[in-house]
């Protein structure tokens, strides 16, 4: 499976830097799913579930507060007030 970068980061520092198969969140019209190839856009993030499947194909998983998604064609980039991570 493709992969891309993905940062996601709070005021605190990094909480993840890699690359990614997947992230699945919650924006404001719901949830969604981004893989390589997205299309570019900006979404707040909504409060809930948040899940990273790395190059690797591990699925990390972790309740992610608000905060901000942006898709490019360089980089996926979630900054947000709070998140843990945790393998599963």
């Amino acid at each position: 499976m493709s992969t891309y970068p993905l940062l996601i980061s709070s005021p605190d520092g990094d909480l993840f830097r890699g690359e990614a198969e997947m992230l699945i969140l919650r924006g404001t019209e719901g949830d969604l799913a981004v893989m390589a190839g997205h299309v570019p856009f900006v979404t707040a993030v909504k409060p809930g579930n948040c899940v990273v499947i790395n190059a690797e194909g591990q699925r990390m998983e972790g309740a992610i507060e608000d905060g901000l998604l942006t898709v490019d064609k360089e980089q996926v980039t979630v900054l947000t007030s709070a998140l843990e991570l945790h393998n599963v």
